[in-house]
């Protein structure tokens, strides 16, 4: 069972968590951006970016604030879905959401967004992910574990943006960007809310049902399950506010694997005595964000970011 950890052990399983995630680069400091264009929509003020997050290759991103809005905002770090479009999904939501993108509603309650474009999405395709993956295993690294570090080097961009409140940063995402969320909430205690949507998967039972093929080999990390569960990793953003949402006919994250993470994680967040920060909400629905799961999201983001 995941355990409730001081902030010594949290910081000792972070390092250790991160060591996991093969060679990554050296990059550090404040991260260098090329602002490429800026556009007024409604209700935000859009800005196409280049970031160097990893001294590899520069990578595509888009941010928005929110118009007439002046001062240090709140923002939200989106990741997109395991989806060509990449980082627009944040302006123009997939298939599986509801229609209006995440972008226009966090503008209308005030919050900034960044979304970037993950390692060969969006704008930085070109390569099978079969074919990236091997590439990496080849040369020490891990292709997760390269998609993690330039959300966690987006977090440093964000922290040194102007107009950001640096206190007040959150992350959330849908299927891949689900599982971006948790860990980089759990590897970064800067990140002070996470909103998980269809993708709280527990390895174990994952196995069990037979469903590995369901996820992307992007998703693999070497020699994980010798160190961490789910929930272990989970239990490392404890006890900052955490809401996990869940549709009990996805394939992706069976219903009993969702039990045992949010049977273990209750016990985290009350041993801390944070027991209202962590809601696992669940609903009768396959892998897709609905309507009332965007509104549960935006409802717990108001109240704790």
């Amino acid at each position: 069972m995941a355990q409730a950890r001081d902030p010594v052990d949290a910081a000792v399983s972070r390092a250790e968590l991160r060591g996991l995630l093969g060679e990554l680069p050296a990059a550090s400091g404040p991260v260098p951006a090329t602002l490429l264009s800026t556009e007024k929509r409604e209700p935000y003020v859009l800005e196409h970016l280049l970031l160097d997050l990893n001294g590899v290759e520069r990578v595509p991103a888009i941010y928005t604030r929110p118009r007439g809005v002046s001062g240090r905002l709140p923002v939200v770090l989106f990741n997109h879905s395991h989806a060509d479009f990449g980082k627009t999904e944040m302006l123009q939501a997939g298939p599986y959401m509801p229609p209006q993108g995440w972008a226009e509603v966090l503008a209308r309650r005030g919050v900034a967004a960044l979304a970037i474009d993950a390692w060969n999405f969006g704008e930085r395709r070109g390569r099978t992910e079969s074919e990236l993956f091997k590439e990496m295993l080849w040369r020490g690294q891990v292709l997760w574990g390269m998609m993690v570090f330039d959300s966690l080097r987006a977090l440093d961009y964000l922290a040194g943006r102007p107009d950001v409140d640096p206190g007040r940063i959150g992350t959330l995402g849908m299927s891949m960007g689900s599982t971006m969320a948790w860990w980089v909430a759990a590897l970064d205690p800067r990140v002070r809310v996470c909103v998980d949507i269809c993708c709280l998967t527990d390895f174990e039972t994952l196995i069990r049902v037979r469903g590995l093929d369901g996820h992307g080999i992007y998703y693999y990390v070497p020699r994980l399950l010798r160190h961490f569960s789910t929930a272990g990793i989970n239990a490392l953003i404890a006890p900052r506010p955490h809401l996990a949402l869940a549709g009990d006919f996805d394939r992706l994250t069976p219903p009993e694997g969702l039990e045992a993470v949010d049977r273990e994680l209750r016990a985290v967040y009350a041993a801390r005595g944070a027991a209202d920060a962590w809601r696992l909400s669940r609903y009768a629905v396959g892998h897709v964000e609905t309507l009332g799961m965007r509104t549960e999201a935006l409802a717990f983001l108001e109240r704790w970011l």
